[in-house]
């Protein structure tokens, strides 16, 4: 059982029971063989993989878009019907329990090896089976690690559970053998560029639909839509948000039960690989052979894993008054329909709470702090003095108790074993992640990329990528932590940059960096006025902040949090500013992505190299889209709708202006984004 600490600070036995400790002490094979009884929804009928996939194919819906198909294309209606029958064999599951017995068998053996614990909430796992009894369940996990695939479906079954059908990216299903095994354990799969394929999308949105009204199974899909490879939450993907919550929209079910899950990870397993992507490199594609050759991650120690299962949320309470569903039923259920401007807010709305529910029951780890730590120093520090200097040991576990002291006020979920010295909490996650920070005489450094045996010596180019690997590796567990203090980060930067203590200066100034940075954090639409008051009460609870009806001012008893907070967010603007630089370059007109984001990280390696910059976030590809996205949103930056490859338009006195704005050379002037 796991120690939490809940946001007064007061300690509580959260109830987080470890699944692997009794599969330590039995038998896995007995785990895999025994009988298999979960409780499915009360409304489900028996139905197999096959008799689904035929009311899929009979539906009216279905029947009415390849006539459509047929007119439009000029081909036979039987003949589009084969395609679409051909679109669900390639997509559609074969939910076997002689494979989910395989795949507990297999997984008891694999996470034993990887993790040392896999702690979820018990009562959690209680609500769940209450709640899949009685609606339909859409199970909606954070996206961390491929593990996260795996890891429910083997604690479903381990308590009974009805297995959940999947929703798989389609390089999955290429893999040799494997893209069978997770077929027949419950996956179903997407492809990645479905563009405006008509007759996919029909064939698609149908198969998730009649799943979700029959009640065949719970849904799960990550919100998200893609893996996070910094580790913090990404902006919500609405496509399955919209197919799964539709059933209850056209009232053909009563109710939608929505079940955010938080996984948490000390280490993981793929961090190495997402620092090279985020570098340019390459993602490597998802093959059998591949996955054989990474076994040798069953040699490493990845710490502990924590699975919450958040509270369940029901769609028809939370809809209420949101949506006026009677538009649903001006059209017969089986046509079409597009949904409206409030249904498309309401459905972004319900994807940003549930992301919001899962950063809030995420467990942080040591590290995570830690990182935090580690980084400010690195940032601070000389890039050739740095192996000789580092940060003291003393000095870290002091900052580190202090910040989990802070952390631990703003509401966060620490698993710190309190039973063990404060040093070998610390140490231990030292060890943890030996491959990219070390600990020798008593000096904490990170460990850059060593150069192969033979090779020839690096670049200067070269070095600042071998630094920055480190960096974004260490990075990739700040960012677990970031969702704790982003908005009373954003209310000291406000503080520091208008230099007011006028509250409605520093409120715009809030709102502004809330609109430029909500592609980077998620942020609730409608609550920039709740954010606000809630970073003034956390930050005058720690006394960082002094708040009245007029004012609000950091007194200097405050520095110490307040100059914290702003160094976390640094990095962004130091990655923004250098994205806005390249941009208002006189060469940059029309630009794609793909060549915006080699000229950047080109710009922040030699502005690196300098001095001038001393981040090296501003080279991550992920944050770089995010700024574009940002400026798109903006509009200071326009999509060009005729080119054949998205390309963009700069707008540069806007983007100028929002540059200044940002470093505070100009006050906020545009008008507030009402999505605020």
């Amino acid at each position: 059982m796991t120690t939490c600490e809940d946001p007064s600070g007061f300690k509580q036995e959260d109830e987080f029971m470890d699944i692997l400790e009794e599969r330590r002490r039995s038998s896995d094979l007995g785990h895999a063989l025994r009988t298999f009884t979960p409780s499915p929804y009360k409304g489900a009928p028996p139905l197999s993989a096959g008799a689904l996939n035929r009311m899929v194919l009979e539906s009216q819906y279905l029947r009415y878009v390849t006539k459509e198909v047929a007119m439009e294309t000029g081909e036979s209606v039987d003949l589009v019907r084969e395609e679409a029958s051909g679109i669900l064999d390639e997509m559609s599951q074969n939910l076997q329990l002689g494979f989910i017995r395989l795949l507990g068998f297999t997984l008891s053996k694999v996470f034993k090896r990887l993790f040392s614990h896999i702690n979820i909430n018990q009562e959690g796992l209680n609500r769940l089976q209450q709640a899949i009894q009685e609606f339909p369940v859409i199970l909606m996990p954070n996206h961390r690690s491929y593990v996260d695939f795996l890891v429910l479906s083997y604690i479903l079954f381990t308590y009974d559970l009805p297995i959940p059908v999947i929703a798989a990216g389609i390089p999955l299903m290429d893999m040799k053998m494997v893209g069978e095994i997770l077929r027949r354990s419950g996956a179903f799969f997407i492809r990645r560029a479905i563009g405006s394929d008509k007759l996919y999308w029909a064939v698609l949105s149908e198969y998730v639909r009649t799943i979700v009204r029959t009640g065949y199974a719970p849904v799960e899909f990550y919100v998200e839509g893609l893996r996070s490879r910094t580790l913090k939450s990404l902006t919500p993907k609405l496509g399955m948000m919209h197919m799964v919550l539709e059933p209850f929209f056209k009232g053909e079910v009563y109710d939608i039960t929505l079940v955010p899950i938080s996984i948490s990870y000390d280490r993981v397993l793929e961090e190495s690989l997402l620092a090279h992507e985020l570098l340019g490199v390459p993602k490597p594609r998802e093959t059998t052979m591949g996955l054989l050759k990474a076994r040798r991650v069953l040699e490493e120690d990845y710490g502990s894993m924590h699975v919450y299962f958040g509270m369940p949320l029901s769609v028809r309470q939370l809809t209420k008054g949101r949506v006026d569903r009677c538009e649903y039923n001006l059209l017969p259920r089986d046509l079409p329909q597009r949904p409206s401007v409030e249904t498309q807010e309401c459905v972004s709305w319900l994807a940003q709470q549930v992301i919001r529910v899962q950063e809030q029951s995420s467990i942080l780890s040591p590290w995570s702090l830690m990182a935090c730590l580690v980084l400010q120093d690195h940032q601070n520090t000389d890039p050739g003095e740095e192996q000789e200097k580092g940060l003291s040991w003393e000095l870290l576990t002091q900052r580190t108790l202090w910040l989990k002291g802070l952390a631990i006020s703003f509401g966060a979920r620490l698993d710190w074993p309190e039973q063990l010295p404060e040093n070998q909490v610390m140490a231990s996650s030292i060890a943890l992640h030996r491959y990219v920070i070390r600990c020798h005489q008593g000096r904490v450094t990170l460990l850059e990329e060593e150069r192969p045996v033979g090779a020839a010596p690096f670049t200067t180019e070269e070095g600042v990528v071998r630094r920055a690997r480190a960096v974004l590796m260490v990075a990739a567990y700040r960012n677990q932590a970031l969702h704790v203090f982003i908005r009373p980060a954003m209310l000291a930067l406000a503080i520091h940059t208008t230099h007011s203590s006028q509250r409605e200066d520093i409120y715009s100034y809030f709102r502004f960096l809330l609109d430029l940075f909500s592609n980077d954090f998620i942020f609730i639409t409608g609550r920039s006025s709740q954010d606000f008051e809630e970073a003034c009460s956390l930050l005058r609870k720690c006394g960082a902040v002094q708040t009245s009806q007029q004012e609000v001012t950091s007194p200097e008893e405050g520095q110490r949090t307040t100059s914290f907070l702003r160094a976390l967010l640094q990095p962004f603007i130091d990655a923004y500013q250098v994205v806005f630089r390249h941009l208002c370059l006189e060469d940059v007109e029309v630009f794609t992505e793909r060549q915006m984001v080699p000229a950047v990280r080109s710009l922040a390696t030699k502005l690196l190299l300098s001095g001038e910059l001393t981040s090296c976030d501003a080279l991550s590809s992920d944050t770089q889209k995010n700024v574009l996205s940002a400026l798109l949103r903006l509009g200071a930056v326009t999509r060009l709708r005729t080119a054949e490859h998205s390309e963009f338009r700069a707008n540069k006195p806007a983007i100028s202006r929002l540059a200044d704005t940002l470093a505070g050379r100009l006050p906020v002037q545009t008008a507030p984004n009402p999505r605020l």
